[in-house]
């Protein structure tokens, strides 16, 4: 058991809503606990989708400065899967597979690759278990025993 786990690009994005106060919370300990533990994996195509909603989405945008500044300091350490064709390969057979949209399943091929246990995203069906290995989980989740405080 080797405890990685893979973040999804909305995980990042989280970290800056103001306007989600509890998932901002979560999403901040995941990528506290990832850069921390060096356990926390993202790809290129986190990296790509985060830096373009941040640059161009956000209520007010990361500055060219701010965007170099998390690239260093986030994006650089926490980046581990490049694109290669055998990545894509992967994709489209998880794609067949489990009849995610491609993209969806370029992350969990890139999930798989990093032989990361988790990957965290909102975006997929939480608890479900691809090939044996990788399980998702959407972390914003309330459990009954957190909905009962």
């Amino acid at each position: 058991m080797n405890d990685k786990f893979f973040m999804d690009s909305n995980i990042l994005i989280y970290t800056f809503d103001s306007h989600a106060p509890r998932k901002q919370e979560k999403a901040r300990e995941l990528v506290a606990t990832a850069l921390k533990t060096q356990k926390g994996i993202i790809s290129f195509q986190v990296v790509q989708e985060f830096l373009n909603v941040a640059t161009r989405k956000f209520e007010t945008p990361l500055t060219e400065a701010e965007a170099e500044k998390y690239i260093n300091q986030v994006l650089t350490p926490l980046c581990e899967v490049f694109s290669n064709m055998e990545l894509y390969i992967k994709a489209v057979k998880i794609m067949e597979r489990w009849q995610y949209s491609f993209y969806d399943s370029l992350i969990i091929a890139a999930a798989l690759q990093a032989e990361c246990e988790i990957l965290y995203t909102e975006d997929l069906q939480d608890g479900q278990l691809i090939e044996s290995t990788l399980t998702i989980k959407n972390p914003f989740l309330i459990s009954v025993n957190e909905n009962k405080k």
